[in-house]
């Protein structure tokens, strides 16, 4: 029997290796005979790094990057064994969670130190960068990534704009000729779970604008700079990008990847699938199981776990899905291809407990759903 145990994260509770750990555990005390793949995944966003490195046996690359403010702060990405594979958080330099919030001002935020991991992969040779973008404290249209990469910005009296701060109102001239060279050679895969434009009323200053700390004025000012640049941006490659499904992720460093790096924005668990080789898996598999912190009708809509789901329901596979709270919509799961969904809850307890308890938890209802499938093969063989 062959089993692919492919968790996501148990939001602060346990990493998604963690939680393959403490799957694998249940299920090898009732089937220790059975052939185990442990896959543990992530949608693009916070863990992506530590997912993929865990799965595929890759290592963690420590780097000193400029935080949003200019301040030094270590970042880490990882390098995925044998592939020439790099997976970048863009939170891990740029996040939000790095400003205080009585700092959080997206006119004083830029994204330089993604550009300064980037940078550094590429001098680790790698052909694919897999960059999730989520948790940005910053909406500057993508520049201070440009600036690290080697791009120039000008401002109206030709002077060479710096980098500190957000300096996307200020640009009029844009010169590329010294971007690095290295990114012709490189792909870029670019997690994107929003479909959000760069500007207006559902664009990236106006919708993500005020979680960063922007006032109303700076929504407009933003709105305004970002529609200036995508006019630059447009300029240079012949194509308008101020409407692109997704370009308004991230403060707007979406479309300068996909206009001037030649990244494709793509739904964040494709991306993982692809990177885990999950459908060459699938082959000969029995089993899969998924879990993750919370589930409900929303998941559905495209999480992690429903990704999984349907490429094994493509595979005529069962899923079972364990998780810590099972919310309102549940059984939409069904009709994505999850056959099962277990509470790992074993009893009401205060939200502490139970997130300290996650992985002793997650173990115990393992070892019960194994055991209950156990059941299910000695009826079938008396029959």
């Amino acid at each position: 029997m062959k089993i692919i145990i492919a968790p996501d994260s148990f939001k602060e509770s346990m990493s998604a290796d963690i939680a393959a750990q403490s799957i694998i555990h249940g299920f090898q005390r009732v089937f220790p005979e059975a052939e185990y793949v442990l896959l543990p995944v992530a949608d693009g966003g916070e863990g992506t790094v530590d997912a993929l490195v865990a799965a595929r046996h890759g290592k963690k690359v420590s780097v000193r990057v400029a935080d949003p403010l200019g301040m030094p702060v270590t970042a880490h990405y990882g390098l995925l064994a044998e592939s020439q594979t790099a997976v970048i958080e863009m939170a891990q330099a740029s996040g939000l969670m790095l400003v205080p919030i009585e700092q959080r001002n997206p006119m004083l935020t830029n994204s330089y130190g993604t550009g300064q991991l980037i940078a550094h992969a590429l001098s680790q040779g790698v052909k694919q960068i897999i960059l999730g973008i989520g948790g940005s404290a910053t909406v500057d249209g993508g520049v201070g990534m440009l600036q690290a990469l080697g791009v120039k910005f000008y401002d109206e009296n030709r002077q060479l704009l710096g980098t500190s701060g957000n300096i996307l109102p200020q640009i009029v001239h844009i010169d590329i000729q010294h971007l690095d060279s290295r990114l012709s050679h490189c792909k870029i895969d670019v997690a994107c779970d929003v479909s959000n434009p760069l500007v207006g009323k559902q664009g990236s200053a106006a919708v993500f604008g005020p979680q960063k700390g922007a006032t109303s004025e700076m929504i407009v000012e933003l709105d305004k700079a970002l529609d200036q640049f995508a006019g630059h941006l447009q300029n240079l490659t012949g194509t308008d990008y101020r409407y692109l499904e997704g370009g308004g992720a991230a403060g707007g460093i979406a479309v300068a990847i996909a206009a001037l790096l030649g990244g494709e924005l793509k739904s964040g668990i494709e991306i993982v699938m692809a990177a885990l080789q999950f459908e060459q898996h699938l082959q000969n598999t029995d089993l899969v199981i998924i879990g993750e912190g919370s589930m409900d009708g929303q998941t559905a809509g495209g999480k992690a776990p429903i990704g999984i789901a349907r490429l094994a329901a493509k595979h005529q596979i069962p899923v079972i899905a364990l998780s810590g709270v099972l919310g309102e919509g549940i059984e939409a799961l069904y009709q994505e291809g999850v056959t099962g969904v277990f509470s790992i809850l074993p009893r009401l307890a205060p939200l502490n407990e139970v997130l300290k308890q996650g992985a002793e938890n997650l173990e115990n209802a393992a070892f019960n759903v194994a055991n209950v499938l156990n059941i299910g093969r000695h009826l079938k063989n008396k029959n």
